[in-house]
């Protein structure tokens, strides 16, 4: 039996790793990003540390006092919160005063490579989740329009040109033309801006980075982004397969098909 650390963000993936965790006889010893972190996450584990997101030395003592080598990160941190007033312990303004740029990728291999310099290795977020990544095809919903696998290809080669210089990895289109870009305001926020801006029908595409790190950057789909496309009138959504985790992929299936949307992995 191992100690495993879980550096949790918000959402369901961490649920999702702690309950893998506990299946494959290992124990869970989380550390709850206080600003993010669903506190209701402290039952699926065996220790658990609520520790705000600026202070890292204390992240990294709490895994290290439990004895923890591997860790997993899951569950996304907004990136804005880089921008905001946390207060920041002496290491994480280290870490911070470090870094050649603010963007995502820059900032978390900063972290992994500090991480490792108290003996942590990070593993893969979805190292738990293999399960949970959709194959090529339908993944909810009705089957592709001709007019909607257009859509699909034309916006897919924008979402990885994008996606490589580390803008985001979400676009919206509509009649072959581009609504929305994600920038850091996350893929929900751009789904919506790209309906006040198209309205109605658009697609939305999310791939992966050409050079993703996945030990902390995993593109992720649940119910709450089914709820978003359906508030948002998206006809259809296309994710990477193989890459993009898609957590309650059951209740995604329902709700997507309850909403007439249609989800494809390609």
């Amino acid at each position: 039996m191992k100690n495993i650390g879980l550096i949790a963000g918000n959402g369901r993936f961490p649920f999702l790793v702690a309950e893998e965790i506990k299946k494959n006889g290992d124990r869970v010893i989380c550390v709850a990003l206080k600003e993010e972190t669903d506190p209701g996450l402290d039952k699926l584990c065996d220790k658990y540390f609520p520790v705000s997101v600026g202070k890292f030395q204390k992240i990294v003592d709490s895994l290290k006092d439990e004895g923890v080598e591997t860790a997993v990160m899951a569950g996304q941190v907004k990136h804005v919160k880089i921008y905001s007033a946390i207060s920041m312990d002496w290491r994480a303004i280290k870490v911070m005063g470090s870094l050649l740029n603010k963007k995502t990728d820059t900032i978390l291999k900063t972290i992994a490579d500090e991480f490792q310099k108290d003996g942590i290795t990070l593993m893969p977020s979805h190292a738990y989740l293999k399960n949970l990544l959709p194959e090529k095809g339908l993944v909810a919903g009705k089957k592709l329009s001709s007019d909607e696998e257009k859509e699909v290809e034309f916006g897919f080669k924008i979402a990885k040109g994008i996606a490589g210089f580390d803008i985001g990895q979400t676009v919206v289109v509509k009649d072959r033309s581009v609504l929305a870009v994600e920038s850091v305001e996350g893929t929900d926020e751009c789904i919506k801006r790209a309906y006040q801006l198209g309205g109605e029908g658009s697609v939305v595409v999310k791939v992966a980075k050409p050079n993703q790190d996945f030990r902390f950057d995993v593109p992720v789909i649940g119910t709450r982004t089914v709820d978003t496309l359906k508030e948002n009138k998206v006809r259809a959504m296309a994710v990477e397969a193989g890459v993009t985790l898609v957590l309650d992929k059951d209740e995604v299936v329902k709700k997507a098909k309850e909403a007439g949307v249609t989800i494809v992995a390609v």
